[in-house]
Parts: C-alpha cells; structure tokens; sequence
C-alpha cells in the first residue's frame, strides 16, 4: 500500500462521526490542502530548534521530508506521521557544543544516537511488542504524551505569546471559531487559515498602528519593532539554493553526552504510536518496531549530511485529531513540499517572517491538544490514579517536563525537561511497582495497566480489530474505545 490509495467516499471530507483511514484519500486538491496544513503544522518546531542547535534550517526541512518518505516506507503506510526536528536532542547538543564541539561533531553524535535507536526499534520488532508494553503500559504511555504536549507550553507562554498579545489572541479565537464554524474543508484547515489570518492581521497593524514594544524571541529587553520584523530579507533571499551541507565526525565523549535522548525518543514514539492506534482504531502493535527503526532511520540519514535529528512530530497528530484525516497521502504532499521548500531560501526567509504572536496564537491549541491525546489514552485504558504506583511517580515525571526541571551531572552534562520527566516517569513506576504493597499491584492488574492476554484494542486480524467485550464507549456500547469526536473509520 506504498502508493495506492482507495478514493474515500466521494472524496469530500468525512461527515462528523466518520474519518478518513491511512489507506484512504480525498480528492487530490483536498489531499493537497490537508498536506499543505501538516506542513503548517510541523514548520515552526522543524525551523526553529536547528537554528538553536546551530545547524541549517533549510537543510533541516529539506530532510525532514525524505525522512518521512523513508519512515512510511518502512511501516508500509501503516502509521500516519510526519517526522520533524526532534527537541530532544537539544541539551545534549549544547552540552557537545560547551565542550568545545563544532557542527560536525554535533551530527556525528546525533547520527550514533540515531544509528542506537535504529538498532533498539529492531529489538522490538523481534522480541515483539508486549516487551515493550511491560516497559511502558498505558499508564506510562499516557504521561509521557501529556509531558510531551505540556512540555511545549513554556515555549508558547515565554517566547510566542508575549511579541504579541493581542494577536496571539485573535489568533487563537480564530482558529476555535474556523474549527467550529465553517463546515467541510475549511475547517479541516483552520489552522492554515489561522496562520494566514494572524499573518493579515499584524501586515495590517503594521500599517495602521506603527510599531510594537514587546520583547522579541531570544531577546533579554522589549525593543520597538515591526510585527513582521523580517520581512525585508524575503526580498534579498534567493528563489532557489542548497542548504549548508556538513559532514559528521565522530567522538566517544560527544556521543555520549547526546545519547540519552534515545531514552525519550523511544518512549516518544511510542507514545505517538499509540495515539494514532488510539485514533485509527487500528492495531499498531506489529509495526511498533518497524516505527522506531525508521526514525532512528530517519535521524541517521539527515544527521549524515548535516541535517537534523527526526522524530515523529506530535503537531501532526493534533492535525490529524482536528481534521480527521488519517491519509498517508496527505505525509507525502507534505513531504514532497517540504524538500522543495527545503531548497527554497526564500520561502524559508518568508516562514521566519511570521511574527511570534500569531506563532503563540496557533501553537497555544495545537501543544493543547498533544497534551490532551496523553489523556485520552489514560482514559480509554481506564488507569487508576487513586492506585500510588500511577499517582505518584507520572505526577513527579510531569511536572518535571513542564517546569523544565533540570539534573545536573557535571558541567558538561545535564539532563531536564521532557528527557529527564520521561525517565522518572518510567524508571519511577517501575520502582514504585517492585516495592508496592501486593494489594496494589493486584490492583493494575485489574485495571490492565500491566499487559495481560489481549492487548488494549482487543482481539486483532490482520490488520481488523475485532471489538473486545470488556470495552464500552461513551455511550455503554460494546467497541474499541474511540478518539475524541470520532466515529468508527470507513473500512
């Protein structure tokens, strides 16, 4: 199913209470808009973290779309996603960079981070997947989706928002009311209309108020400045060009400070794997392995020229929840654009233009909602928080990956945020359940929070889901637990 896919419907977007399966398609004007909003979706984070780890950003977007080409590939088509600039790596890159390490020896140490995950995916694949659910049952699953979202908020509230306030929150209501209001594709894209909204917006403050004061990402003091601050080099920039490309080199130490990042994109693209399991109402169990191997894939293969590390991008499934349209033909619209904007300094110069404000104002719902699938996922496997061995450890895990706490080991090497609140939360539950009371261990089993004879979709074959009895929906009904606003996909 690499290439071919089956015409859903009359190829309009699904009527609420239907969505669109990764085999399916809509039309391809509709495929293509909805590609073009992944793209949307992803470009902020795949632009910006290579600029904070010092590598090319055009580059970056230019192999985040071969990535993704490789990724589908490699799990037949099977699991929607698009792979982005990983944040993961960011502190390790950091500390290789306080070391005195150059641009080459940070992707030669993201490359063996990724060439390490690459070789844990295959594990995976062959020890099969319940290895890995006594390692992250839904409980942990859950936490490290929520962190993952929630992580993201200092992000929007620290950087995006202040530029702009005011359009940050027209930004915002726009985005609420177009998902809302208007009906079909429109507002399947309203996001992409929220960009180009906010984008209107401050040209049009720019021209009848003047100037901001506001404090600029990356800025220690307000500054007077246009909205649109760097709008002048869109014309000075190139229509067509090739990234910076940069071999990698290879270091033991610098490798070492990088590779825990391993440990967050696993549980990472677990996690992401489970919540579009959870909203296609497929099993994804067999390719977990597969999913992993191929951002570790991914991530060796950007990393070899310079690019940046890849992993699944959690924007994307908020897209996907929003939209619901599970296409993969829509990752390969987004794809193919993303390596023709790649090599379009332009258009780069344009995306860097958008002000920080209308930024806040999109991102503020779209790190919402992947904070939220965190949630859901402790919903739908009915986990027990009045039980300390889920309370108590997922509590600290996250609250460390929100507030960013930090773990210093030496001078050169630190961990914190979504790496660190990932390994408390899985090591910690660990803990908390080898020294647990019997009682309360008895008690996850019940829940299912610790892998029993059937997984938490039920009965599967092949690719089918057969309901399991034992689950009910909102509404008593015997099936496998939906995804919000969503009803059972079109087979």
């Amino acid at each position: 199913m690499a290439f071919s896919w089956k015409l859903y419907g009359d190829g309009r977007t699904p009527p609420l209470g239907e969505a669109v399966a990764p085999d399916e398609r809509l039309s391809w004007p509709l495929t293509i808009g909805i590609g073009a909003q992944h793209v949307v979706a992803m470009f902020g984070a795949t632009f910006v973290f290579p600029l904070v780890m010092g590598l090319d950003a055009n580059l970056a977007i230019m192999m985040s779309g071969v990535a993704t080409i490789v990724f589908l590939l490699m799990v037949s088509g099977k699991v929607p996603s698009y792979l982005g600039t990983s944040a993961s790596f960011v502190g390790g890159v950091v500390a290789v960079r306080a070391a005195g390490g150059d641009s080459s020896d940070v992707v030669g140490a993201i490359l063996v981070s990724g060439v390490v995950l690459a070789l844990v995916g295959v594990l995976i694949h062959f020890a099969g997947v319940r290895f890995l659910h006594a390692i992250l049952p839904p409980a942990v699953t859950g936490a490290v989706v929520l962190l993952i979202g929630f992580n993201l908020a200092p992000v929007v509230a620290g950087i995006y928002w202040p530029q702009d306030q005011w359009v940050a929150l027209a930004t915002m209501a726009f985005v609420i009311v177009a998902s809302l209001a208007l009906r079909g594709f429109w507002a399947r894209i309203s996001i992409l209309l929220g960009l180009i909204f906010g984008y209107l917006l401050s040209w049009l403050l720019d021209a009848t108020t003047g100037p901001i004061t506001s404090v600029l990402g990356g800025a220690t003091e307000a500054t007077e400045h246009d909205r649109l601050v760097n709008i002048t080099g869109v014309g000075d920039a190139p229509w067509i060009g090739l990234p910076d490309f940069t071999a990698p080199s290879f270091s033991l130490n610098f490798s070492l400070l990088v590779l825990p990042a391993v440990i967050a994109l696993v549980a990472e693209n677990t996690g992401h794997v489970k919540a579009v399991a959870a909203m296609t109402k497929r099993d994804l169990d067999p390719v977990m392995g597969r999913a992993i191997a191929a951002d570790g894939v991914g991530t060796v293969i950007a990393s070899a020229v310079g690019g940046s590390p890849t992993t699944t991008y959690a924007e994307n499934i908020g897209v996907m929840a929003a939209t619901r349209v599970y296409s993969t033909a829509a990752y390969y619209v987004a794809a193919i654009v993303a390596i023709l904007l790649g090599l379009c300094p332009k258009f780069g110069a344009l995306i860097n233009a958008i002000p920080g404000g209308v930024l806040g104002g999109i991102t503020v719902v779209l790190y919402g909602m992947i904070g939220l699938l965190g949630a859901k996922i402790w919903k739908e496997n009915r986990v027990d928080f009045a039980n300390p061995i889920n309370l108590v450890p997922l509590a600290a895990g996250i609250i460390i990956a929100i507030g960013n706490v930090t773990l210093v080991f030496s001078e050169n090497f630190s961990l914190g945020g979504i790496a660190l609140g990932t390994i408390v939360a899985v090591v910690g539950w660990h803990v908390a359940r080898a020294i647990a009371p019997v009682e309360m261990k008895e008690a996850l089993l019940r829940e299912g929070a610790v892998p029993a004879a059937a997984s938490t979709f039920g009965h599967v074959h092949g690719d089918e889901v057969t309901p399991d009895p034992s689950s009910v929906d909102e509404v008593g009904r015997p099936g496998v637990p939906g995804s919000p606003g969503e009803g059972p996909i079109r087979r």
